[in-house]
């Protein structure tokens, strides 16, 4: 008699368990995620894509883009991100290497007069430094569009950085006392 109260006691504390937390074993897993994918370009834009997916699994969609790094994890969301070596279809589409109002370096969508949507800068140029037709296919903006022609003209213009000077400081701030 004891052993069937037992199992009966057994029984209902489970059943009421059940109905405080309802099973759902996979049920997250067959329920609709949205994925959403970034790509990390070497000029510095990330473009999102966003995808509805019902008929794949949370399981599934990690085992896809298991190469991507994971960045946010939901039961209704996953956030992978991945880097891209090349430069974004924006500056393939029209971008140009100039110069900014302040003489910096830059990446425009559009050529630097027409454009103010500046997509990546870098350096301040040394303006007396370069030769006046430098100076002036900076100004109308140079053409780009690979990856190679980018780097190219960025590493180029490297040595007409405009040095920062050394900050130099004649005390310290604070002295260490034995």
């Amino acid at each position: 008699m004891k052993k069937v109260i037992h199992q009966a006691a057994f029984l209902m504390i489970v059943s009421i368990v059940l109905c405080i937390m309802p099973y759902r074993a996979d049920a997250n897993e067959k329920e609709p995620m949205t994925l959403f994918l970034e790509r990390v370009y070497v000029d510095g834009v990330i473009s999102q894509e966003m995808i509805k997916s019902p008929s794949m699994t949370k399981k599934q969609l990690m085992k896809k883009y298991k190469n991507w790094r994971l960045l946010k994890e939901t039961d209704q969301e996953l956030v992978f991100r991945t880097s891209i070596d090349d430069i974004s279809p924006i500056l393939k589409e029209n971008g140009y290497v100039g110069l900014s109002v302040n003489g910096i370096l830059s990446a425009f969508e559009g050529k630097p007069a027409a454009s103010q949507h500046i997509i990546q800068s870098f350096f301040q140029i040394d303006i007396k430094r370069l030769e006046s037709y430098q100076h002036e296919q900076l100004k109308k903006g140079i053409r780009v569009q690979s990856k190679d022609e980018y780097l190219s003209l960025i590493n180029f213009y490297k040595i007409y950085q405009l040095q920062q000077r050394p900050l130099s400081i004649k005390q310290p701030f604070f002295s260490m006392v034995k």
